[in-house]
């Protein structure tokens, strides 16, 4: 794959099966001159499972400002870079957007390379209206925090989808029953791994089921609008 010109690409990995990558993301990662990753060594045991090697840089929210004048620097110099997250599309709840709204700024192409997601892999499943939805990401921590968030979406128009740890997704699904009520919802753990779950209801009837279940994975969570 020829580079014409320097270039960052969003490379989109798999979110758990290894074998839920497009050819045109293997391409692009094999013809770049160096990853920017959220974690190195997930993105090598990526690139060993196609059987590979290419240089890595970590890129984090946390370490941006320290590495940002490298990355404009490389691509001045012609360079073209990939970034990609530990899972799924860089970004969406990733680290990602510092960068790219300083590269745009200094008029470096960017270009998507689009492949699994989390949100949207769980909305297919779900059972759920997909017409509308809004993803906001990862709930508050504390009660209180996730109380007004739920009060703060009770009368959205479309389907809630956000992400949870396993440690707080219990007291969630009760919070969200409490503010929220009868309501329909999925929860999915662990989508395209080995141990993956799709577990649908009502939001009493899921938070009756995580009440005394011991959990682990990810978790995305999807709740119904009002009157569905």
């Amino acid at each position: 794959m020829f580079m014409s010109k320097p270039k960052l690409y969003i490379v989109s990995t798999p979110i758990g099966n290894m074998a839920d990558i497009t050819f045109r993301a293997i391409e692009v990662l094999k013809a770049v001159d160096m990853i920017l990753s959220e974690d190195t060594r997930e993105t090598d045991k990526l690139l060993k499972k196609y059987g590979f090697s290419k240089p890595q840089i970590s890129y984090r929210d946390q370490n941006h400002i320290r590495v940002i004048e490298q990355i404009k620097n490389m691509l001045g110099s012609g360079k073209s870079l990939a970034l990609v997250s530990d899972s799924g599309t860089p970004l969406i709840s990733d680290p990602g957007f510092k960068l790219v709204r300083d590269l745009i700024e200094e008029n470096i192409e960017i270009e998507s390379v689009p492949g699994p997601s989390a949100v949207t892999a769980a909305l297919s499943v779900s059972g759920l209206p997909t017409d509308k939805f809004l993803f906001v990401g990862f709930l508050p921590k504390t009660e209180i925090q996730k109380e007004k968030f739920f009060e703060k979406y009770a009368d959205i128009d479309a389907t809630l989808i956000f992400y949870e740890s396993p440690f707080r997704l219990s007291t969630s699904m009760q919070i969200a029953q409490k503010v929220l009520g009868h309501r329909q919802a999925c929860v999915c753990n662990d989508i395209t791994k080995m141990y993956e779950e799709v577990v649908r209801g009502s939001l009493t009837e899921l938070s009756n089921h995580y009440l005394q279940k011991k959990i682990k994975g990810e978790f995305v969570v999807l709740i119904a609008k009002r009157d569905y």
